[in-house]
């Protein structure tokens, strides 16, 4: 087995540095997701695939909370994000920027994750709904497709820090190593 790496040769910057990199043309939406950790743990994964931002919807926490900081390890200081009061708000914003609305959502005619590719010059918005509910009808009903992620266990959906990771990391994927 290879030797650990060192934080040197990890080649990690700071946060204002990480502000000047180019990010994917990428943004997250969290449709009133309650837990702050799951929060922190999705502006801690939108750091580490240079997410451009995160839309906070509804009754979503915003930085600064102790909990978000406890999971998001610092970076609700590098990515940038906006506050919205309602995800509808936050969708015809993005749409009128020439954004595609994707909310991560079983739905019928949805699209497999594995099918979904991000291509170059294209500007996405992603969707993460509640814990509970999951994207609002009224929210997937706005959205230009629905993406799923294939599951085959006894349990219906991921936890959203799990799932918004998955989709994060495709998108990544598809824009920044291809």
């Amino acid at each position: 087995m290879g030797q650990k790496k060192s934080m040197l040769e990890l080649h990690r910057v700071g946060v204002e540095e990480y502000k000047k990199v180019d990010k994917l043309p990428v943004t997250v939406v969290l449709d009133n997701v309650r837990s702050e950790m799951n929060v922190g743990s999705v502006f801690r994964t939108a750091d580490a695939f240079l997410i451009e931002r995160i839309c906070l919807c509804g009754i979503t926490p915003q930085p600064p909370k102790s909990e978000i900081h406890k999971t998001a390890l610092g970076a609700e200081d590098s990515v940038n994000w906006l506050y919205y009061s309602s995800t509808i708000d936050a969708i015809n914003n993005l749409k009128a920027n020439g954004y595609v609305i994707c909310s991560i959502e079983q739905v019928h005619d949805s699209v497999s994750l594995e099918n979904f590719c991000v291509e170059h010059g294209q500007k996405v918005a992603i969707i993460f709904g509640n814990e509970v509910k999951g994207v609002s009808q009224q929210v997937v009903d706005a959205s230009d497709m629905c993406i799923e992620i294939p599951q085959n266990g006894t349990k219906h959906s991921l936890n959203i820090s799990c799932c918004a990771a998955i989709v994060m990391w495709h998108a990544y994927v598809s824009l920044f190593l291809r």
